[in-house]
């Protein structure tokens, strides 16, 4: 037990993992050897193989180390310092996927799910710029780009660039393929106008990939996708929105207006940035997933801490049943959520169908943090409402889980679809 001062414990000074107090060497992931296992039937589907957990548990005691003293000024400034990014990189949880030739670490998806959730138990706000680098932007190059697009691109993704997906626009957003962004051909590519809305990443982001319809008269089968680096004439990163929750993660609006793009920038075939947009969405939505336990899972941790420490009635208030009860619901709750993001990952790395499974885990996990968050508000009382303590940004942070890359109705639409089909 951490010794405590006062009967209420000091969130800046004390991490809610005993065993994160003391410095570790920093590690280093980038050179780690990433073994995919093979899939073994006597384990439980939780239990981690040893490089799993290994991996999870050093990127949680750099997430103690590094970020925890940041996250409230990270969300106060709604900004993410260079550095930290940086640290990110070196880290080597900004190019899980990437092949080891190409700068990454060759490890699977579910590396990246692990990351994800490790990071969100300290700040959701980190955990969803490396969660869109991971499985948004870089999965998609990596299954839909050509060579030269990999070998200009990959190497950049994982030597420091940020990457951001722009599908969202004012008119689409559950419709995603109503868009009104523009792509026109010209003699040596394309020329894009239109304004993108929501993009994850905006500020940091040096590679953007962009939807736009090409052939409005064929509908979603006039959407392509492009690969539009920052500095492209006509390219323009517009207001930075001021958000309830993941303050610190930026969601910024894009300007097109005469982007001209060169046409081995297009990502997959002309007409099928549909297939781009949709399978990897469908990634995606794991990724959320494993931000939404992680989430939990960080508030959780504080309220044990808290319940046991804080006294009333001349005993500590995780002594009264109907403490206890609330909190054996919600770790019996995100038990259950994690059991389906690691089903969902599982299957996607074994290549098998995964799409009900990751519309499942998305719309499941984003419910379990709202409500688990809310518990810890509630447990923490007074102390529970005001920002010196953890949990009112973690209850900030999860109402976004049911929000982006696809709403809870839409999960349970594709939820539908699937198992009445």
């Amino acid at each position: 037990m951490i010794p405590v001062k006062t009967q209420i414990p000091n969130p800046k000074t004390q991490s809610p993992n005993p065993k994160a107090q003391s410095p570790k060497p920093k590690a280093q992931l980038r050179n780690y050897a990433y073994p995919v296992p093979e899939p073994d039937t006597t384990r439980g589907l939780t239990t981690l193989h040893e490089d799993e957990a290994l991996f999870r548990h050093s990127v949680f005691e750099f997430a103690d180390r590094e970020i925890r003293p940041l996250v409230r000024e990270m969300d106060e400034q709604a900004a993410i310092p260079r550095r930290l990014i940086d640290k990110l990189f070196d880290l080597g949880v900004m190019a899980i996927e990437i092949p080891e030739a190409q700068g990454g670490a060759g490890a699977a998806f579910f590396h990246a799910v692990l990351a994800v959730e490790a990071l969100s138990r300290v700040d959701p706000s980190i955990a969803v710029l490396v969660d869109v680098q991971n499985t948004l932007v870089i999965n998609a190059l990596l299954r839909w780009g050509g060579d030269d697009l990999k070998r200009r691109y990959l190497p950049r993704l994982a030597g420091g660039t940020v990457g951001a997906y722009a599908l969202s626009e004012a008119g689409s957003g559950s419709d995603a393929f109503a868009l009104a962004t523009r792509a026109v051909e010209s003699a040596d590519g394309f020329v894009l106008n239109g304004r993108k809305l929501w993009i994850t990443n905006g500020n940091e982001a040096g590679v953007f990939i962009i939807f736009a319809t090409a052939n409005p008269e064929a509908g979603y089968r006039g959407i392509t996708a492009f690969l539009i680096e920052r500095d492209f004439p006509g390219f323009t990163v517009g207001k930075k929105e001021d958000k309830l929750g993941i303050r610190a993660s930026s969601t910024c609006e894009l300007l097109l207006e005469d982007c001209r793009v060169p046409r081995a920038n297009v990502l997959g075939d002309i007409g099928k940035g549909y297939k781009v947009a949709i399978e990897t969405l469908n990634e995606g939505r794991i990724g959320i997933g494993a931000q939404m336990i992680g989430l939990a899972q960080g508030a959780l941790d504080h309220t044990i801490q808290y319940t046991k420490e804080r006294r009333q009635f001349g005993k500590a208030i995780a002594d009264f049943q109907a403490v206890q009860f609330q909190i054996a619901r919600a770790a019996t709750e995100l038990e259950a959520a994690r059991l389906m993001v690691y089903n969902a990952a599982r299957l996607r790395d074994a290549g098998e169908p995964f799409v009900k499974e990751a519309a499942m885990c998305k719309l499941f996990s984003s419910e379990v943090a709202e409500r688990v968050t809310s518990l810890a508000v509630n447990l923490y009382g007074g102390y529970g409402f005001v920002k010196d303590y953890p949990v009112e940004k973690l209850y900030r942070d999860a109402k976004i889980g049911q929000i982006y890359e696809g709403t809870s109705n839409l999960q349970l639409q594709t939820i539908a679809k699937q198992i009445l089909t």
